[in-house]
């Protein structure tokens, strides 16, 4: 353990972490993605593995499961709101349905739970945008067992950006969704919500779009072993595991698979004596490296030269994959769009003009009335190789300098399983495209065979000039400071070594083994 000081004085143990590998590559004769200390941290099996799409199910699950927990729930989060309506959908007092309040209930209700909150620091700055009392003075007002605390412990400009829930040990939720306001949503999407408001307004809110998965067993004991990581990191306060409770699956999720190899990659940036980890980075590279014939991405910002850069050397192979990335019109908040918005725009250009073959779409979802929805998701389909959700964004700061956590399952070869996780992945990439289009998964699947597997061509036929669908982004001219932001990523900076060329060498020698 590293000692550090924190702004007030007090001390905080931070765990020391694994040294970035100068090779980060897979062995050439294996062709898997997912390598321990590489591509991601660990590999574990989870019981069950399900995935929400849009906040609405999993906001009403988490309530149930915490109100269960026996033992312990800590909450890992870049933002949370405790005045926030977890299930609104079912009847009673909207006051008891409130987050905060089904935390109280919960520890008054069971002498042995405990339950931890931990938050960015500069999450507390976005509260009081909303009104909200900050963290720290509701930590006063809470039961001796409910902790509510900050973690001050990053480097300047830098977050953290998990999102991160883990009931006993036993349970763990993770993926894009805070749970905070603003994420509530049901998948139709409608253009006005009558549920989808801030508390304490009735002012509706727009649509959200966002992804996160839940998992048992081991995979869950190891994000537990995260999130006690970041809770002592911040906190100075070590947690032991919690070991003597029984399988918690929550029995009315419906489990997308069982039995099934889980991978956690983590970003965490160099700091207070931790050296960098940048495995997400590592497996985007590997991710772009290895695709074939596809890869589909959900992402809230398309911003990250290195990944851009290396989309567009694949773009310009005779044979090389598809890309169809599917992202927001705009970022949400004014600096977040002079930061994200304007990479985009130049990354935008530098691939479009790469795409001699035509097989790179970024396009946007819409409602009925086409009215944008906000995309927070952060999801990755390789092929039917690979499945990703997570907390990165496809932006600099995720790769190197925020605290981020991403799940994914790979369909390795000669794997027995192999076929039934190849359908999962792809059974999920075509769930994503069915909503944003406005049709069922079945009709995505069968508009890819007819185009003869082009997922580019598939999507074109199956968008409509009106009504529910994606549509094509269309850059706006940038004015002479934004081309200034963009050239020089003055507010979104690499904090990575470059590892494009290593890690392309290899699964390029691997595509040609495999032709052979």
């Amino acid at each position: 353990m590293i000692e550090s000081a924190d702004a007030a004085g007090t001390t905080a143990r931070i765990p020391s972490l694994p040294a970035a590998r100068t090779a980060p590559v897979p062995a050439p004769s294996d062709d898997t993605l997912l390598v321990p200390g590489e591509t991601c941290w660990r590999i574990e099996r989870a019981d069950r593995h399900a995935v929400f799409v849009d906040a609405a199910d999993y906001f009403a699950t988490l309530k149930r499961a915490v109100l269960r927990a026996e033992r312990r729930v800590l909450f890992i989060g870049w933002d949370f709101d405790p005045r926030i309506r977890m299930d609104p959908r079912t009847p009673g007092r909207a006051r008891d349905d409130r987050l905060g309040r089904v935390l109280e209930h919960a520890v008054r209700a069971n002498p042995r739970l405990e339950i931890g909150v931990l938050q960015w620091d500069l999450g507390m700055v976005v509260a009081l945008t909303r009104r909200m009392a900050p963290i720290v003075l509701l930590d006063r007002r809470t039961p001796d067992r409910l902790r509510f605390t900050v973690d001050t412990h990053h480097p300047l400009g830098g977050a953290h950006h998990q999102k991160i829930v883990v009931i006993d040990d036993c349970l763990a939720f993770a993926g894009g969704i805070d749970v905070t306001a603003d994420r509530w949503d049901t998948s139709e999407h409608r253009d006005r919500h009558p549920l989808r408001h801030r508390p304490h307004t009735t002012r509706l809110r727009g649509p959200w779009h966002d992804v996160t998965s839940l998992v048992s067993g081991p995979a869950a004991r190891a994000i537990g072993d995260l999130a006690r990581e970041r809770w002592e990191s911040g906190t100075g306060e070590h947690l032991e595991p919690v070991t003597d409770v029984e399988a918690c699956w929550p029995e009315e999720v419906e489990t997308f698979l069982t039995d099934v190899d889980v991978a956690v990659s983590r970003t965490r940036p160099e700091y207070g004596g931790a050296e960098l980890v940048h495995e997400i980075e590592l497996l985007w590279l590997a991710v772009v490296a290895a695709a074939r014939r596809t890869v589909y991405v959900e992402t809230q910002y398309f911003a990250n030269r290195r990944v851009a850069e290396a989309i567009a050397e694949r773009l310009q192979e005779p044979d090389g994959p598809e890309f169809v990335v599917v992202l927001p019109r705009s970022a949400d908040g004014w600096l977040e769009s002079k930061a994200m918005d304007t990479a985009r725009v130049k990354l935008f250009d530098l691939v479009t003009r790469a795409d001699r073959y035509d097989r790179f779409r970024l396009l946007v979802p819409v409602t009925e009335e086409r009215r944008p929805i906000y995309v927070h998701a952060k999801v990755t389909c390789l092929d039917d190789r690979l499945l990703r959700i997570g907390s990165a964004n496809l932006n600099n700061r995720s790769m190197g300098l925020d605290t981020e956590c991403d799940l994914s399952i790979e369909a390795r070869t000669g794997d027995p399983r192999h076929d039934e996780l190849a359908a999962a992945v792809l059974g999920m990439r075509h769930r994503l495209l069915g909503e944003h289009l406005g049709v069922a998964p079945e009709e995505v699947a069968a508009a890819v065979e007819e185009h003869g597997g082009s997922l580019v061509r598939a999507v074109d036929a199956l968008m409509r000039p009106a009504g529910r669908s994606l549509v094509a982004f269309e850059a706006p001219e940038l004015d002479p400071v934004e081309r200034l932001l963009a050239e020089t990523e003055l507010l979104d900076a690499e904090h990575t070594p470059n590892r494009w060329r290593r890690v392309k060498r290899a699964f390029a020698g691997r595509r040609r083994r495999q032709r052979g």
